[in-house]
Protein backbone atom coordinates (compact mmCIF):
# COMPACT_ATOMS: atom_id res chain seq x y z
CA UNK A 1 0.00 0.00 0.00
CA UNK A 2 1.33 3.41 -0.94
CA UNK A 3 0.62 6.40 1.24
CA UNK A 4 0.96 10.11 0.86
CA UNK A 5 1.36 12.46 3.81
CA UNK A 6 -1.90 13.14 5.57
CA UNK A 7 -3.83 16.08 4.18
CA UNK A 8 -4.78 18.19 7.16
CA UNK A 9 -7.88 20.34 7.44
CA UNK A 10 -7.45 23.94 8.48
CA UNK A 11 -8.99 23.12 11.86
CA UNK A 12 -6.32 20.54 12.58
CA UNK A 13 -3.65 21.72 15.05
CA UNK A 14 -0.71 23.40 13.35
CA UNK A 15 1.79 21.05 14.98
CA UNK A 16 0.52 18.34 12.56
CA UNK A 17 2.03 20.20 9.64
CA UNK A 18 4.19 17.56 7.93
CA UNK A 19 7.41 19.57 8.04
CA UNK A 20 6.88 20.49 11.71
CA UNK A 21 6.14 16.85 12.50
CA UNK A 22 9.36 15.75 10.83
CA UNK A 23 11.39 18.30 12.80
CA UNK A 24 9.81 17.10 16.05
CA UNK A 25 10.56 13.49 15.10
CA UNK A 26 14.16 14.28 14.13
CA UNK A 27 14.72 15.92 17.52
CA UNK A 28 13.02 12.97 19.30
CA UNK A 29 10.94 15.44 21.29
CA UNK A 30 8.88 13.42 23.78
CA UNK A 31 6.39 16.25 24.22
CA UNK A 32 4.77 15.18 20.95
CA UNK A 33 4.27 11.53 21.90
CA UNK A 34 0.57 10.77 21.51
CA UNK A 35 -0.09 13.96 19.52
CA UNK A 36 0.81 12.32 16.23
CA UNK A 37 2.34 9.09 14.91
CA UNK A 38 5.12 8.52 12.38
CA UNK A 39 4.60 5.83 9.72
CA UNK A 40 7.70 4.56 7.88
CA UNK A 41 7.02 3.16 4.41
CA UNK A 42 10.25 1.19 4.10
CA UNK A 43 9.65 -0.85 7.25
CA UNK A 44 5.83 -0.69 7.35
CA UNK A 45 5.87 0.24 11.03
CA UNK A 46 4.60 3.29 12.90
CA UNK A 47 6.34 4.92 15.86
CA UNK A 48 5.99 7.64 18.43
CA UNK A 49 7.94 10.83 17.55
CA UNK A 50 10.58 10.12 20.21
CA UNK A 51 11.41 6.61 18.95
CA UNK A 52 15.18 6.05 19.43
CA UNK A 53 15.56 4.25 16.09
CA UNK A 54 17.52 5.89 13.27
CA UNK A 55 15.62 8.81 11.76
CA UNK A 56 14.15 7.77 8.40
CA UNK A 57 14.41 9.93 5.29
CA UNK A 58 11.68 12.53 4.92
CA UNK A 59 10.41 10.94 1.72
CA UNK A 60 9.76 7.64 3.53
CA UNK A 61 7.48 8.91 6.29
CA UNK A 62 3.93 10.09 6.71
CA UNK A 63 2.16 11.35 9.79
CA UNK A 64 -1.09 10.23 11.39
CA UNK A 65 -3.30 11.82 14.07
CA UNK A 66 -4.13 8.47 15.71
CA UNK A 67 -2.77 4.96 16.09
CA UNK A 68 -5.94 3.67 14.43
CA UNK A 69 -5.17 5.76 11.35
CA UNK A 70 -1.69 4.24 11.03
CA UNK A 71 -3.01 0.72 11.55
CA UNK A 72 -5.78 1.21 8.99
CA UNK A 73 -3.13 2.27 6.47
CA UNK A 74 -1.36 -1.05 6.93
CA UNK A 75 1.37 -0.16 9.42
CA UNK A 76 2.15 -2.19 12.53
CA UNK A 77 3.30 -0.86 15.89
CA UNK A 78 7.01 -0.46 16.57
CA UNK A 79 8.21 -3.02 19.13
CA UNK A 80 10.93 -0.69 20.32
CA UNK A 81 9.02 2.44 21.26
CA UNK A 82 5.48 0.98 21.74
CA UNK A 83 3.68 3.97 20.18
CA UNK A 84 0.30 3.05 21.62
CA UNK A 85 1.60 3.34 25.21
CA UNK A 86 1.51 7.14 25.23
CA UNK A 87 -0.73 9.82 26.71
CA UNK A 88 -3.56 10.83 24.37
CA UNK A 89 -3.68 14.03 22.41
CA UNK A 90 -4.50 17.15 24.46
CA UNK A 91 -6.28 18.45 21.38
CA UNK A 92 -9.23 16.16 22.15
CA UNK A 93 -10.00 18.26 25.21
CA UNK A 94 -8.86 21.57 23.72
CA UNK A 95 -11.08 21.50 20.65
CA UNK A 96 -13.80 19.22 22.09
CA UNK A 97 -15.16 18.86 18.57
CA UNK A 98 -17.14 15.88 17.28
CA UNK A 99 -14.01 13.83 16.62
CA UNK A 100 -12.49 14.58 20.01
CA UNK A 101 -15.67 13.82 21.93
CA UNK A 102 -16.14 10.63 19.92
CA UNK A 103 -12.59 9.54 20.72
CA UNK A 104 -13.30 9.86 24.44
CA UNK A 105 -16.37 7.63 24.11
CA UNK A 106 -14.52 5.11 21.95
CA UNK A 107 -11.80 4.90 24.61
CA UNK A 108 -14.56 4.30 27.17
CA UNK A 109 -15.67 1.25 25.17
CA UNK A 110 -18.93 2.59 23.70
CA UNK A 111 -18.34 0.93 20.32
CA UNK A 112 -17.73 -2.42 22.01
CA UNK A 113 -20.91 -2.11 24.08
CA UNK A 114 -23.28 -0.35 21.69
CA UNK A 115 -21.63 -0.46 18.26
CA UNK A 116 -21.17 2.48 15.91
CA UNK A 117 -24.96 3.17 15.92
CA UNK A 118 -24.79 3.62 19.70
CA UNK A 119 -21.89 6.03 19.40
CA UNK A 120 -23.74 7.94 16.67
CA UNK A 121 -26.88 8.24 18.81
CA UNK A 122 -24.90 9.77 21.64
CA UNK A 123 -23.24 12.23 19.28
CA UNK A 124 -26.50 13.14 17.51
CA UNK A 125 -25.42 12.02 14.02
CA UNK A 126 -26.16 9.20 11.63
CA UNK A 127 -23.54 6.42 11.69
CA UNK A 128 -22.49 7.21 8.12
CA UNK A 129 -22.00 10.92 8.71
CA UNK A 130 -20.21 10.37 12.02
CA UNK A 131 -17.82 7.93 10.34
CA UNK A 132 -17.05 10.54 7.67
CA UNK A 133 -16.37 13.23 10.26
CA UNK A 134 -14.15 11.03 12.43
CA UNK A 135 -12.22 9.68 9.45
CA UNK A 136 -11.56 13.19 8.15
CA UNK A 137 -10.21 14.33 11.52
CA UNK A 138 -8.49 11.22 12.90
CA UNK A 139 -7.59 9.29 9.75
CA UNK A 140 -9.70 6.25 10.64
CA UNK A 141 -13.32 5.42 11.35
CA UNK A 142 -14.79 4.48 14.73
CA UNK A 143 -14.43 0.73 14.15
CA UNK A 144 -10.72 1.07 13.35
CA UNK A 145 -10.16 3.35 16.32
CA UNK A 146 -11.98 0.91 18.62
CA UNK A 147 -9.87 -1.92 17.23
CA UNK A 148 -6.67 0.01 17.98
CA UNK A 149 -7.88 0.65 21.52
CA UNK A 150 -8.65 -3.06 22.02
CA UNK A 151 -5.19 -4.02 20.80
CA UNK A 152 -3.54 -1.53 23.14
CA UNK A 153 -5.55 -2.76 26.13
CA UNK A 154 -4.76 -6.38 25.25
CA UNK A 155 -1.02 -5.72 24.95
CA UNK A 156 -1.00 -3.96 28.32
CA UNK A 157 -2.78 -6.89 29.97
CA UNK A 158 -0.51 -9.44 28.30
CA UNK A 159 2.62 -7.69 29.51
CA UNK A 160 1.44 -6.56 32.94
CA UNK A 161 -0.57 -9.55 34.18
CA UNK A 162 -0.57 -13.34 34.20
CA UNK A 163 -4.15 -13.54 32.91
CA UNK A 164 -4.97 -16.28 30.42
CA UNK A 165 -5.14 -15.11 26.81
CA UNK A 166 -8.85 -15.93 26.68
CA UNK A 167 -9.42 -13.64 29.67
CA UNK A 168 -7.26 -10.96 28.04
CA UNK A 169 -9.33 -11.12 24.86
CA UNK A 170 -12.54 -10.89 26.89
CA UNK A 171 -11.28 -7.98 29.00
CA UNK A 172 -10.00 -6.00 26.00
CA UNK A 173 -13.34 -6.19 24.22
CA UNK A 174 -12.68 -8.70 21.44
CA UNK A 175 -15.63 -10.74 20.21
CA UNK A 176 -13.61 -13.96 20.02
CA UNK A 177 -10.17 -15.39 20.76
CA UNK A 178 -9.63 -15.83 17.03
CA UNK A 179 -10.27 -12.12 16.41
CA UNK A 180 -7.91 -11.32 19.28
CA UNK A 181 -5.10 -13.48 17.85
CA UNK A 182 -5.50 -12.08 14.33
CA UNK A 183 -5.51 -8.46 15.53
CA UNK A 184 -2.44 -8.88 17.72
CA UNK A 185 -0.53 -10.52 14.89
CA UNK A 186 -1.51 -7.76 12.47
CA UNK A 187 -0.87 -4.82 14.82
CA UNK A 188 2.25 -6.06 16.61
CA UNK A 189 3.61 -8.73 14.22
CA UNK A 190 3.74 -11.08 17.20
CA UNK A 191 1.59 -13.69 18.87
CA UNK A 192 0.28 -13.12 22.40
CA UNK A 193 2.77 -15.73 23.63
CA UNK A 194 5.65 -13.85 22.04
CA UNK A 195 4.51 -10.56 23.56
CA UNK A 196 4.32 -12.14 27.00
CA UNK A 197 7.67 -13.86 26.59
CA UNK A 198 9.36 -10.55 25.81
CA UNK A 199 7.76 -8.58 28.63
CA UNK A 200 9.57 -6.96 31.48
CA UNK A 201 8.72 -8.15 34.97
CA UNK A 202 5.46 -6.43 35.94
CA UNK A 203 5.71 -3.69 38.48
CA UNK A 204 3.36 -4.41 41.37
CA UNK A 205 2.43 -1.25 43.25
CA UNK A 206 2.92 -1.19 46.99
CA UNK A 207 0.95 0.89 49.42
CA UNK A 208 2.62 3.75 51.20
CA UNK A 209 -0.52 4.25 53.23
CA UNK A 210 -0.67 3.78 56.98
CA UNK A 211 -4.18 2.40 56.44
CA UNK A 212 -4.23 -1.27 55.38
CA UNK A 213 -5.48 -1.56 51.82
CA UNK A 214 -6.04 -4.86 50.07
CA UNK A 215 -4.14 -4.64 46.78
CA UNK A 216 -4.91 -6.76 43.73
CA UNK A 217 -2.51 -9.49 42.63
CA UNK A 218 -1.65 -9.73 38.94
CA UNK A 219 -2.43 -13.43 38.77
CA UNK A 220 -6.08 -13.04 39.82
CA UNK A 221 -8.81 -12.51 37.26
CA UNK A 222 -10.38 -9.11 37.85
CA UNK A 223 -7.30 -7.72 39.61
CA UNK A 224 -5.08 -5.61 37.38
CA UNK A 225 -1.95 -3.54 37.95
CA UNK A 226 -1.17 -0.90 35.32
CA UNK A 227 0.93 2.19 34.72
CA UNK A 228 -0.92 5.15 33.20
CA UNK A 229 1.29 7.41 31.09
CA UNK A 230 1.36 11.16 31.74
CA UNK A 231 3.49 13.96 30.30
CA UNK A 232 5.90 15.80 32.56
CA UNK A 233 6.23 17.88 34.60
CA UNK A 234 3.57 16.18 36.71
CA UNK A 235 2.51 17.40 40.17
CA UNK A 236 1.06 14.11 41.35
CA UNK A 237 1.05 14.97 45.05
CA UNK A 238 -0.90 18.19 44.48
CA UNK A 239 -3.52 16.31 42.49
CA UNK A 240 -3.91 13.72 45.24
CA UNK A 241 -4.08 16.52 47.84
CA UNK A 242 -6.96 18.11 45.94
CA UNK A 243 -8.83 14.80 45.87
CA UNK A 244 -7.99 14.04 49.51
CA UNK A 245 -9.51 17.35 50.67
CA UNK A 246 -12.79 16.32 49.03
CA UNK A 247 -12.73 12.55 49.67
CA UNK A 248 -16.21 11.29 50.61
CA UNK A 249 -16.10 8.58 53.30
CA UNK A 250 -17.27 5.23 51.99
CA UNK A 251 -16.55 6.16 48.38
CA UNK A 252 -13.02 7.55 48.60
CA UNK A 253 -9.87 7.45 50.70
CA UNK A 254 -6.66 9.40 50.08
CA UNK A 255 -3.49 10.50 51.79
CA UNK A 256 -0.43 12.63 51.05
CA UNK A 257 2.29 11.63 53.49
CA UNK A 258 4.99 13.90 54.83
CA UNK A 259 7.73 11.58 53.59
CA UNK A 260 6.50 11.89 50.01
CA UNK A 261 4.00 9.11 49.38
CA UNK A 262 0.59 9.94 47.88
CA UNK A 263 -2.28 7.57 47.17
CA UNK A 264 -5.97 7.73 46.27
CA UNK A 265 -8.50 4.90 46.52
CA UNK A 266 -12.13 4.90 45.34
CA UNK A 267 -15.05 2.86 44.07
CA UNK A 268 -16.15 2.89 40.44
CA UNK A 269 -19.62 2.48 38.92
CA UNK A 270 -18.89 0.79 35.57
CA UNK A 271 -21.13 -0.43 32.72
CA UNK A 272 -21.05 -4.12 33.73
CA UNK A 273 -20.61 -3.84 37.48
CA UNK A 274 -18.69 -2.13 40.29
CA UNK A 275 -14.96 -1.71 40.61
CA UNK A 276 -12.29 -0.21 42.83
CA UNK A 277 -9.10 1.60 41.88
CA UNK A 278 -6.08 2.65 43.88
CA UNK A 279 -3.66 5.22 42.45
CA UNK A 280 -0.14 6.15 43.53
CA UNK A 281 1.32 9.31 41.99
CA UNK A 282 4.72 10.97 42.28
CA UNK A 283 6.04 14.43 41.48
CA UNK A 284 8.22 14.67 38.37
CA UNK A 285 9.56 18.17 37.75
CA UNK A 286 11.69 17.53 34.65
CA UNK A 287 9.78 18.55 31.51
CA UNK A 288 9.45 16.67 28.23
CA UNK A 289 9.33 13.12 29.61
CA UNK A 290 6.70 10.43 30.03
CA UNK A 291 6.00 9.50 33.64
CA UNK A 292 3.56 6.95 35.05
CA UNK A 293 0.82 6.90 37.65
CA UNK A 294 0.55 3.44 39.19
CA UNK A 295 -2.99 2.05 39.18
CA UNK A 296 -4.40 -1.09 40.79
CA UNK A 297 -7.88 -2.08 39.61
CA UNK A 298 -10.29 -4.57 41.10
CA UNK A 299 -13.14 -5.16 38.65
CA UNK A 300 -16.32 -7.18 39.03
CA UNK A 301 -16.37 -7.75 35.25
CA UNK A 302 -13.26 -7.70 33.07
CA UNK A 303 -15.23 -6.25 30.17
CA UNK A 304 -15.02 -2.96 32.09
CA UNK A 305 -11.22 -2.76 31.81
CA UNK A 306 -11.19 -0.11 29.07
CA UNK A 307 -13.93 1.97 30.68
CA UNK A 308 -12.17 1.89 34.06
CA UNK A 309 -8.82 2.92 32.59
CA UNK A 310 -10.29 5.74 30.49
CA UNK A 311 -12.26 7.18 33.40
CA UNK A 312 -9.24 7.13 35.68
CA UNK A 313 -7.16 8.79 32.96
CA UNK A 314 -9.72 11.59 32.94
CA UNK A 315 -9.45 11.85 36.71
CA UNK A 316 -5.67 12.34 36.65
CA UNK A 317 -5.74 14.64 33.58
CA UNK A 318 -3.44 12.19 31.81
CA UNK A 319 -3.55 13.83 28.37
CA UNK A 320 -2.60 17.35 29.45
CA UNK A 321 0.40 19.00 27.78
CA UNK A 322 2.01 20.77 30.77
CA UNK A 323 4.73 22.33 28.61
CA UNK A 324 2.10 24.13 26.53
CA UNK A 325 0.33 25.27 29.69
CA UNK A 326 3.60 26.51 31.19
CA UNK A 327 4.49 28.41 28.03
CA UNK A 328 1.42 30.62 28.58
CA UNK A 329 1.43 30.91 32.38
CA UNK A 330 5.04 30.75 33.56
CA UNK A 331 5.94 34.37 32.72
CA UNK A 332 2.68 35.83 34.02
CA UNK A 333 3.42 38.12 37.00
CA UNK A 334 0.46 36.75 38.96
CA UNK A 335 1.32 33.05 38.53
CA UNK A 336 5.05 32.85 37.80
CA UNK A 337 6.07 32.02 41.38
CA UNK A 338 3.37 29.35 41.65
CA UNK A 339 4.54 27.60 38.49
CA UNK A 340 8.12 27.57 39.76
CA UNK A 341 7.04 26.06 43.07
CA UNK A 342 4.66 23.47 41.58
CA UNK A 343 5.41 22.68 37.93
CA UNK A 344 2.91 20.45 36.16
CA UNK A 345 -0.19 21.13 38.25
CA UNK A 346 -3.18 19.32 36.79
CA UNK A 347 -6.92 19.95 36.68
CA UNK A 348 -8.46 16.92 38.42
CA UNK A 349 -11.21 15.44 36.30
CA UNK A 350 -13.62 12.80 37.56
CA UNK A 351 -14.60 9.17 36.98
CA UNK A 352 -18.29 10.07 36.84
CA UNK A 353 -19.64 13.35 35.48
CA UNK A 354 -22.99 12.87 37.22
CA UNK A 355 -21.32 12.47 40.60
CA UNK A 356 -19.26 15.64 40.24
CA UNK A 357 -22.40 17.55 39.21
CA UNK A 358 -24.21 16.46 42.37
CA UNK A 359 -21.22 17.37 44.50
CA UNK A 360 -20.99 20.78 42.81
CA UNK A 361 -24.57 21.54 43.86
CA UNK A 362 -23.88 20.30 47.39
CA UNK A 363 -20.86 22.62 47.53
CA UNK A 364 -22.69 25.80 46.56
CA UNK A 365 -21.74 28.64 48.93
CA UNK A 366 -20.27 26.35 51.61
CA UNK A 367 -16.80 25.07 52.50
CA UNK A 368 -15.11 21.98 51.14
CA UNK A 369 -15.49 20.13 54.45
CA UNK A 370 -19.18 21.00 54.73
CA UNK A 371 -19.82 19.78 51.17
CA UNK A 372 -18.00 16.56 51.93
CA UNK A 373 -20.16 16.04 55.02
CA UNK A 374 -23.35 16.45 52.98
CA UNK A 375 -22.07 14.02 50.34
CA UNK A 376 -21.14 11.50 53.03
CA UNK A 377 -24.71 11.60 54.37
CA UNK A 378 -26.13 10.86 50.94
CA UNK A 379 -23.69 7.97 50.50
CA UNK A 380 -24.55 6.54 53.92
CA UNK A 381 -28.29 6.72 53.23
CA UNK A 382 -28.44 5.91 49.53
CA UNK A 383 -25.13 4.40 48.40
CA UNK A 384 -24.91 0.76 47.33
CA UNK A 385 -22.46 -1.41 49.25
CA UNK A 386 -20.15 -3.45 47.00
CA UNK A 387 -18.10 -5.55 49.43
CA UNK A 388 -18.03 -7.21 52.79
CA UNK A 389 -14.75 -5.66 53.95
CA UNK A 390 -14.78 -3.16 56.81
CA UNK A 391 -14.36 0.51 55.93
CA UNK A 392 -10.80 0.42 57.27
CA UNK A 393 -9.80 -1.86 54.38
CA UNK A 394 -10.93 0.52 51.67
CA UNK A 395 -13.93 2.23 50.04
CA UNK A 396 -16.98 -0.04 50.11
CA UNK A 397 -19.84 2.04 48.66
CA UNK A 398 -20.80 3.42 45.28
CA UNK A 399 -21.96 7.01 45.03
CA UNK A 400 -25.79 7.00 44.83
CA UNK A 401 -27.30 6.67 41.36
CA UNK A 402 -29.09 9.59 39.76
CA UNK A 403 -32.34 7.60 39.70
CA UNK A 404 -32.11 7.12 43.47
CA UNK A 405 -31.33 10.77 44.19
CA UNK A 406 -34.06 11.98 41.82
CA UNK A 407 -36.58 10.13 43.99
CA UNK A 408 -35.64 11.90 47.23
CA UNK A 409 -37.93 14.38 48.94
CA UNK A 410 -36.06 17.71 48.69
CA UNK A 411 -37.89 19.03 51.74
CA UNK A 412 -36.21 16.41 53.93
CA UNK A 413 -32.63 16.94 52.78
CA UNK A 414 -30.21 18.52 55.26
CA UNK A 415 -29.68 21.66 53.21
CA UNK A 416 -31.61 24.80 52.23
CA UNK A 417 -34.85 23.84 50.50
CA UNK A 418 -34.00 25.69 47.29
CA UNK A 419 -30.74 23.80 47.00
CA UNK A 420 -32.47 20.51 47.78
CA UNK A 421 -34.98 21.14 45.00
CA UNK A 422 -32.16 22.07 42.62
CA UNK A 423 -30.36 18.84 43.49
CA UNK A 424 -33.39 16.64 42.83
CA UNK A 425 -34.23 18.41 39.56
CA UNK A 426 -30.62 18.08 38.38
CA UNK A 427 -30.56 14.37 39.21
CA UNK A 428 -33.82 13.84 37.32
CA UNK A 429 -32.36 15.59 34.25
CA UNK A 430 -29.23 13.43 34.44
CA UNK A 431 -31.21 10.24 35.01
CA UNK A 432 -33.46 10.66 31.96
CA UNK A 433 -30.65 11.84 29.66
CA UNK A 434 -31.89 15.41 29.34
CA UNK A 435 -28.35 16.47 30.29
CA UNK A 436 -25.38 14.24 29.34
CA UNK A 437 -22.08 14.58 31.22
CA UNK A 438 -20.23 11.71 29.52
CA UNK A 439 -18.32 14.13 27.23
CA UNK A 440 -20.50 13.24 24.22
CA UNK A 441 -22.31 16.60 23.98
CA UNK A 442 -21.03 20.03 23.00
CA UNK A 443 -19.82 21.92 26.08
CA UNK A 444 -21.76 25.08 25.30
CA UNK A 445 -24.95 23.07 24.82
CA UNK A 446 -24.41 21.32 28.16
CA UNK A 447 -23.81 24.65 29.86
CA UNK A 448 -27.05 26.06 28.46
CA UNK A 449 -28.96 22.96 29.57
CA UNK A 450 -27.55 23.21 33.08
CA UNK A 451 -28.29 26.93 33.39
CA UNK A 452 -31.90 26.23 32.37
CA UNK A 453 -32.36 24.11 35.50
CA UNK A 454 -33.54 25.93 38.67
CA UNK A 455 -30.77 26.56 41.17
CA UNK A 456 -27.90 26.01 38.71
CA UNK A 457 -25.91 29.20 38.17
CA UNK A 458 -22.75 30.03 36.22
CA UNK A 459 -20.36 28.94 39.01
CA UNK A 460 -21.94 25.47 39.21
CA UNK A 461 -22.23 25.00 35.44
CA UNK A 462 -18.64 26.06 34.81
CA UNK A 463 -17.24 23.97 37.66
CA UNK A 464 -19.01 20.94 36.15
CA UNK A 465 -17.60 21.81 32.72
CA UNK A 466 -14.08 21.94 34.12
CA UNK A 467 -14.12 18.68 36.05
CA UNK A 468 -16.75 16.55 34.30
CA UNK A 469 -16.24 17.69 30.69
CA UNK A 470 -12.49 18.34 30.85
CA UNK A 471 -12.77 21.98 29.77
CA UNK A 472 -9.26 23.52 29.93
CA UNK A 473 -10.40 27.15 29.72
CA UNK A 474 -12.82 27.70 32.62
CA UNK A 475 -12.52 30.62 35.02
CA UNK A 476 -14.71 31.31 38.07
CA UNK A 477 -14.41 35.05 38.79
CA UNK A 478 -17.00 35.00 41.58
CA UNK A 479 -15.39 32.10 43.45
CA UNK A 480 -14.39 33.03 47.00
CA UNK A 481 -11.09 31.18 46.67
CA UNK A 482 -10.21 33.16 43.55
CA UNK A 483 -11.02 36.40 45.36
CA UNK A 484 -8.81 35.46 48.33
CA UNK A 485 -5.94 34.34 46.10
CA UNK A 486 -6.03 37.58 44.12
CA UNK A 487 -6.27 39.64 47.29
CA UNK A 488 -3.15 37.91 48.60
CA UNK A 489 -1.41 39.22 45.49
CA UNK A 490 -2.67 42.76 46.00
CA UNK A 491 -5.31 42.50 43.26
CA UNK A 492 -9.02 43.30 43.51
CA UNK A 493 -11.74 40.86 42.60
CA UNK A 494 -13.22 43.39 40.18
CA UNK A 495 -10.21 42.80 37.91
CA UNK A 496 -10.48 39.00 37.97
CA UNK A 497 -11.97 38.54 34.49
CA UNK A 498 -9.66 41.12 32.96
CA UNK A 499 -6.56 39.44 34.44
CA UNK A 500 -7.75 35.97 33.41
CA UNK A 501 -7.97 36.89 29.71
CA UNK A 502 -4.22 36.59 29.32
CA UNK A 503 -4.35 33.02 30.71
CA UNK A 504 -6.42 31.70 27.81
CA UNK A 505 -6.74 28.95 26.64
CA UNK A 506 -5.56 27.48 29.98
CA UNK A 507 -7.67 29.35 32.52
CA UNK A 508 -8.68 26.10 34.25
CA UNK A 509 -5.02 25.49 35.06
CA UNK A 510 -4.56 29.08 36.24
CA UNK A 511 -7.59 28.56 38.48
CA UNK A 512 -5.96 25.46 39.97
CA UNK A 513 -2.80 27.43 40.72
CA UNK A 514 -4.83 30.10 42.53
CA UNK A 515 -6.65 27.49 44.60
CA UNK A 516 -3.46 25.56 45.27
CA UNK A 517 -1.84 28.70 46.65
CA UNK A 518 -4.52 28.73 49.37
CA UNK A 519 -3.86 25.10 50.30
CA UNK A 520 -7.25 24.18 48.88
CA UNK A 521 -9.16 25.53 51.87
CA UNK A 522 -11.24 28.36 50.46
CA UNK A 523 -13.00 26.78 47.53
CA UNK A 524 -16.26 24.82 47.50
CA UNK A 525 -17.38 21.59 45.80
Amino acid sequence: MTMTPLSLASSTPTYLDADACYRAMASRDRRFDGMFYVAVRSTRIYCRPSCPARTPARRNVSFHPSAGSAQSAGFRACKRCLPDATPGSPEWDMAADVAGRSMRLISDGIVDREGVPGLARRMGYTPRHLTRVITAELGAGPLALARARRAQTARTLIEATAMSFADVAFAAGFASVRQFNETMAEVYAATPSQLRGNRRAPSVPTSRSSTPVRLPTPSSVGHLNMRLAVRTPYAGHALIAFLAARAVPGVEQAEVQAQGGAWYHRTLALPHGPGVVKLEADDVSEPGLTAFVRASFELHDLRDTSAAVERVRRLIDADCDPVAVGAVLRDDPVLADDLRRTPGLRVPGHVDGNEVAVRAVLGQQISVSAARTLAARLVEECGERIGNEPASVGPTKLFPSMQTLAGLNPEKLAMPRARGRALVVLCAALADGQVALDRSADRLDVRSQLLALPGIGPWTADYIAMRALGHPDVFLPTDVGVRHALAARGLTASRAEEIARRWRPWRSYALMYLWHSLNLTNEGA
